[in-house]
């Protein structure tokens, strides 16, 4: 359960990421440039401030919320009758032609 809360934390918090990076101009425009007056929201600076900790905060949580679904992972249980992928290779015969084999035709020719 904590594996797909994280997956979906993952997204959401990607999308964001996106958009506030989207919003970034690395000329000094986007978003920050609407903010020209002393009054508003304290100015270009403190929107550029803004805008370059909410990039860092999102990465850190996408860091973070990554090796909660790593270690949160489902894997085999004790008590489940399914073979790994080990026990499916070592019983496999490789010099047994294949039960299905695919045949290959060739298109008709046309005239």
């Amino acid at each position: 359960m904590w594996y797909f809360l994280a997956v979906v934390l993952i997204i959401i918090v990607s999308v964001l990421l996106i958009w506030i990076v989207l919003v970034q101009n690395p000329k000094g425009g986007g978003l920050a440039s609407g903010f020209t007056g002393a009054g508003q929201f304290g100015g270009v600076a403190q929107t550029n401030k803004f805008l370059e900790k909410t990039t860092w905060t999102l990465a850190l949580v996408i860091l973070g919320l990554s090796l909660v679904a790593t270690i949160s992972i489902p894997r085999q249980q004790e008590g489940d009758n399914q073979p790994d992928m080990y026990e499916i290779i070592q019983g496999t015969d490789f010099n047994q032609a294949p039960q299905n084999p695919v045949q290959l035709t060739t298109p008709p020719e046309e005239d």
